[in-house]
């Protein structure tokens, strides 16, 4: 399109007597040539917009520069349609109210952003959306527990068509093996039938559902709004193409084999939960050693959960099934008693009324751990426990049954030889314990659920314990690939109440995905870009770097090995662009070229001027909001800092650092979200990306003569708003002892 760049620059907020104005303004109309440039007192306000409009009609301003609030705030004031160019210049938060107001050093950095707004304006397109012919938009569900019957029957119900995936002849999964459930609706203190029939028949009368029984996902190929199913149920294959999928495939209880220590396959009369359950829906709770009626009934929590040697996590359920449990109880054996030894009871939300109640039912609450089991000649158990309460030791002898209250594993640990991670004092016991688990690893049998048509592998990614890996803080559901959202226990541990919600969120996570994939916009985290990276192939050496580091197995290889793009896969994080030695990879509207050119246009002063520059490559998931909320909170820092904005640290192109450097820059920082084990990069591995990279550009700056701690990394989330000042000011001296970078001036 044929540009004609607007800026106008608001001084309301403070800005106006934080900088000359009349000296932003002059950048852009001098060193820019910005055939229009204009102030106001209150640019978002009715007249500001109007006077922008104004300008779009009459001056035929078609590319507009706002200079004023972060471009967190107010974007549907400043949103001039989808034929117009909007960027925005942070004189706010990152300007006026975090540097002291008319200062040459506040001014020089607003000129200093509206120089790299002005560049980025002249060099981004509007991009064309990548639109797919044929688009569905129906919902596949894979599983048909409580969290699949309850996605499918959302779905459809909003008008969707769904097709629902189910291995066992009949629909229900872990509900068909319960007795009652914990209670799913107010006043939250009774136990609920489990209405498994009345569940499926409105899901089979609902028009849009279409359900495979005893059925087999044989191979899932395709991307959101394109996916290709190839399902074998009743000895035939079928085939249906599906916009997004929810897995929701459920977990099963732990290895009973872990549960030896607490006597379970020593003791007849010690079981499991899921066993007390098939008692109870048979209608009479007994001792299986000789069928009598329990009266005297032990229930024990956490049963191999909550054990680095078993199962680390808690399983968020056990709690209030076991308070359910210990309901049934009472219910069918009148006269029985119910012994409860926990270390918690986590019964969060709505369960405290149930909790409550089960309180008053005579249940006798012990907290500790069992520390031993023996048993009587009349096959009763003797236990013993620490009674972390009143002190001391706690004995109960005379129990007729003993329930051991189980974890869950999820479905999705069966993909792969998982070896359950236990925390070591130290790293020389950790490898120790390595080596030790190598010969016989803690290992989970492999089977399949998706068998997804990706070079990264058939099956979802998964964390340590085998969860599928979805964005836990701030994107539930989410997984690495686009367009399947897990839900349920699958997903995490959870209770059933949990579960329903849970199957609801990701129904209508896959219908925004499906309406996004429809028009060619992003779904998370750049909701609504509708941009995607352009590949320039003449120039592609078959690196492989883009396919082997892109998070979300969004390009795969043709035949000749050159990276074959699926836009639709693509989550719009520049990962590929950062990935790429060539530079052959860029949006219409983020490029390597362009955030050069930025770099490019902050002035350096010379050496004898003593105002040394730092820049900034900040992620905009979280160092962004922190920084202006550092702002928000007036939380002042160096204004030498330049803060240029980055989708994600693992869009870092190394030659922007050898830009800054090499234009005088004394020192670069790398603010990105945190890695590892629990991370929070909304891009799941981009900030570790760019560490990789940057122990690699090290040696380099170390054999040019440049200190390698003038560029450095550091991990900011949005919280650390207060931290972020600090951390800026501290890199600030450690350049100043360091002194200008030697290429100044050069």
């Amino acid at each position: 399109m044929d540009k004609k760049i607007g800026v106008y620059i608001c001084t309301g907020c403070g800005i106006g007597e934080a900088v000359d104005v009349d000296a932003l303004a002059k950048v852009a109309t001098k060193e820019y040539k910005v055939p229009v440039c204009k102030t106001d007192s209150f640019l978002c306000g009715s007249e500001g917009v109007d006077l922008i409009k104004a300008d779009i009609e009459g001056e035929g301003i078609n590319t507009i520069v706002i200079a004023a609030c972060s471009n967190r705030v107010n974007n549907d004031v400043f949103n001039f349609g989808s034929d117009k160019i909007v960027e925005r210049a942070n004189l706010r938060e990152q300007v006026a109210w975090v540097h002291e107001a008319d200062d040459e050093d506040t001014t020089m950095l607003g000129e200093d952003v509206i120089r790299m707004a002005c560049v980025k304006a002249k060099a981004v397109e509007l991009p064309d959306p990548y639109v797919v012919e044929n688009v569905s938009k129906a919902i596949l569900v894979v599983g048909g527990g409580m969290a699949g019957i309850t996605a499918a029957l959302e779905s459809a119900k909003a008008g969707y068509k769904t097709v629902l995936v189910e291995k066992e002849a009949t629909l229900g999964g872990w509900l068909n093996k319960l007795y009652k459930v914990t209670p799913l609706g107010a006043p939250y203190t009774d136990i609920e039938d489990p209405n498994v029939e009345a569940r499926v028949k409105e899901l089979e009368d609902n028009p849009n559902v279409t359900i495979y029984t005893s059925a087999k996902i044989v191979k899932i190929e395709g991307a959101p709004g394109m996916f290709d199913a190839t399902i074998a149920a009743n000895g035939s294959e079928v085939a249906e193409r599906v916009g997004a999928i929810v897995l929701a495939s459920g977990a099963v209880p732990v290895d009973n084999a872990k549960l030896d220590y607490l006597g379970y396959g020593q003791y007849k009369n010690v079981i499991t939960h899921a066993e007390f359950e098939e008692m109870a829906k048979n209608g009479k709770i007994v001792r299986p050693s000789d069928g009598q009626e329990a009266k005297k009934v032990a229930f024990i929590q956490c049963a191999g959960s909550r054990d680095k040697d078993r199962l680390p996590y808690c399983s968020a359920a056990c709690c209030v099934e076991t308070l359910k449990q210990a309901t049934y109880l009472s219910e069918l054996n009148s006269d029985a008693i119910a012994y409860i030894f926990y270390k918690d009871i986590r019964a969060s939300g709505t369960y405290e009324h149930f909790y409550e109640k089960v309180q008053g039912t005579g249940a006798v609450f012990i907290k500790g751990d069992i520390t031993g089991m023996s048993e009587a000649g009349d096959g009763t158990l003797n236990l013993e426990s620490e009674d972390v309460l009143l002190g001391g030791k706690a004995s109960l002898e005379g129990v007729d049954l003993v329930v051991l209250a189980t974890g869950m594993v999820p479905t999705t640990a069966f993909g792969k030889e998982v070896v359950i991670e236990t925390e070591a004092e130290d790293e020389a016991a950790a490898a120790k314990e390595e080596e030790e688990e190598k010969a016989t690893p803690d290992t989970i049998i492999a089977s399949d659920i998706l068998n997804l048509g990706y070079r990264q592998g058939p099956e979802l990614p998964t964390l340590k314990y085998g969860f599928p890996d979805s964005h836990f803080i701030c994107f539930p559901y989410e997984t690495r690939r686009t367009g399947i959202y897990a839900c349920g226990t699958v997903r995490a541990p959870m209770d059933m109440a949990k579960a329903i919600t849970d199957a609801t969120g990701a129904a209508l996570k896959a219908i925004q995905c499906v309406e996004a994939t429809a028009v060619g916009a992003a779904v998370h985290p750049r909701s609504g870009d509708l941009s995607y990276p352009d590949f320039n192939l003449n120039r592609c050496t078959q690196c492989k770097r883009c396919t082997e580091e892109c998070p979300f197995g969004a390009i795969n290889e043709d035949e000749k090995t050159n990276p074959l793009p699926n836009p639709t896969r693509c989550r719009r994080c520049g990962t590929c662009m950062g990935a790429c030695p060539e530079r052959i990879i860029s949006f219409k509207n983020y490029s390597v070229p362009m955030i050069g050119n930025m770099i490019k246009a902050i002035e350096i002063p010379e050496e004898d001027e003593e105002k040394p520059r730092i820049l900034v490559f900040a992620c905009e998931n979280d160092a962004i909001p922190a920084l202006d909320m550092a702002g928000i909170n007036r939380a002042k820092y160096n204004p030498w800092v330049r803060i240029v904005p980055v989708r994600c640290l693992g869009s870092l192109n190394l030659v922007w650092i050898a830009d800054a450097m090499s234009n005088g820059f004394d020192g670069v920082l790398l603010m990105g979200c945190r890695h590892g084990e629990d991370y929070q990069c909304h891009f799941m591995k981009g900030s570790e990306l760019a560490e990789i990279r940057l122990s690699k550009v090290s040696e380099t700056l170390d054999r040019l003569g440049l200190e390698s701690e003038r560029v450095r990394t550091a991990e900011v989330n949005i919280m650390d708003f207060l931290e972020v000042p600090k951390l800026l000011d501290q890199f600030a001296e450690d350049l100043d002892e360091l002194g200008p970078n030697p290429m100044k001036d050069f």
